[in-house]
């Protein structure tokens, strides 16, 4: 059990953070805050409490230099979890420099890799936590990235006008709220209305 508040973050010792970390590996669900997220990747993970995921982040920052950044999140999430980040370059030795930091957690932990999963970018599907998996799973360079996941990112930002209005309406209608958004002039709107006796 965690139970040594005052500790120096590099002073994490076997067990440490025994039942304190969610099993649960995310990459790339979150933007990246040290550059764009084609080159760098982020993983992320649940700690209970603030003051192991901020002993944790110490750890990381002093113990790998392949780590960019680590950070815990500002806000407590929904029973006293913190989310922890870790930002690495995306290359083609990120499923090696990932399953490296986990080894070593799990020596903190007292878990061990096989009982963890892992979930990528916006899938809703877990793996197992292995360099394997992770080659197969993790986009490896910014190229495929970019040429990946810019184009998905353009066209969810062009998004038409008139189909925001409908999603609107169609909120509108569901919460019972009125409806002020009038119909386009065309053929089909004024047959519409000639049949429903408003013309």
């Amino acid at each position: 059990m965690y139970n040594k508040i005052n500790q120096l973050n590099e002073n994490l010792e076997h067990g440490d953070l025994a039942r304190l970390i969610h099993p649960e590996l995310h990459i790339d669900e979150y933007k990246s805050k040290m550059g764009d997220d084609a080159d760098v990747c982020v993983i992320s993970f649940k700690v209970s409490g603030k003051e192991p995921a901020s002993d944790l982040v110490g750890f990381v920052e002093k113990g790998y230099d392949f780590v960019l950044d680590a950070d815990v999140s500002s806000g407590e999430k929904e029973g006293g979890d913190y989310l922890v980040f870790l930002e690495l370059e995306r290359s083609k030795e990120l499923p090696e420099q990932i399953i490296k930091i986990m080894e070593d957690l799990m020596n903190l932990t007292e878990q061990k890799l096989e009982d963890w999963r892992v979930r990528y970018y916006k899938s809703q599907k877990d793996h197992d936590l292995t360099k394997e998996s992770l080659r197969e799973i993790v986009v490896l360079s910014p190229e495929e990235y970019s040429a990946k996941y810019d184009k998905e990112d353009e066209e969810v930002d062009s998004t038409e006008p008139e189909d925001i209005t409908k999603d609107l309406d169609a909120m509108k209608a569901v919460a019972g709220v009125p409806v002020t958004t009038t119909a386009p002039v065309n053929d089909f709107t004024e047959n519409l209305r000639v049949a429903a006796g408003l013309k």
